[in-house]
């Protein structure tokens, strides 16, 4: 298991478009991705789930990543959050 720690950066938080981009990227691994927030667990992989968690812009959350690809997911899944996930 790998986690980090991360500040969302991107203006409108996790809304549909940057949700879709991260949650498609991150279903192409095998390894379990979730994103905790507020004291809860959202799987990284479900759009809705990323959704629901009203993650909003300078919202603090951890990315962990568990299974035989957790490095490269999570290196791409902090390349993503740093970069504004695209916008």
């Amino acid at each position: 298991m790998v986690s980090k720690q991360l500040t969302l950066t991107n203006a409108q938080g996790f809304h549909m478009r940057p949700a879709s981009v991260f949650s498609t990227a991150m279903g192409k691994y095998s390894c379990d991705v979730t994103i905790k927030f507020n004291g809860s667990d959202y799987n990284a992989k479900s759009l809705l789930n990323i959704i629901a968690a009203c993650i909003k812009c300078g919202s603090e959350i951890e990315v962990v990543c568990s299974g035989s690809d957790e490095n490269e997911a999570l290196a791409e899944a902090i390349q993503l959050i740093e970069s504004g996930l695209g916008e």
